[in-house]
């Protein structure tokens, strides 16, 4: 099993509202790959202070466990997936840094 982590950071603040209907929406697209073991998406907490630190700093969290790496390949490729990431990106604009790894637990 592969566990894909993204950290999504968006350019300004995104609305509350709006920022749960990206996290449902990323939720929603990666499992409709039929590829996606688990996905979970969830706000960055923020901690006083973490503006000074020179770093991307997380919106949100998504977490997305595989098979292997060629099932996250095809997940990726994916119209829908690629409708939805599309869709925010013009509507906010984020940037995003992941991992791929090892279930952590």
């Amino acid at each position: 099993m592969v566990t894909h982590t993204m950290i999504v950071a968006f350019d300004r603040p995104v609305p509350d509202t709006e920022l749960d209907q990206y996290l449902s929406d990323i939720e929603r697209a990666m499992l409709d790959t039929g590829l996606a073991q688990s996905v979970a998406a969830r706000r960055h907490i923020p901690v006083p202070g973490e503006e000074a630190i020179p770093a991307l700093i997380a919106t949100a969290i998504v977490q997305v466990a595989v098979a292997d790496t060629d099932a996250l390949a095809k997940a990726f490729a994916e119209p829908g997936l690629h409708e939805v990431i599309e869709h925010w990106q013009a509507r906010h604009p984020y940037k995003v840094a992941w991992a791929n790894h090892e279930p952590l637990a």
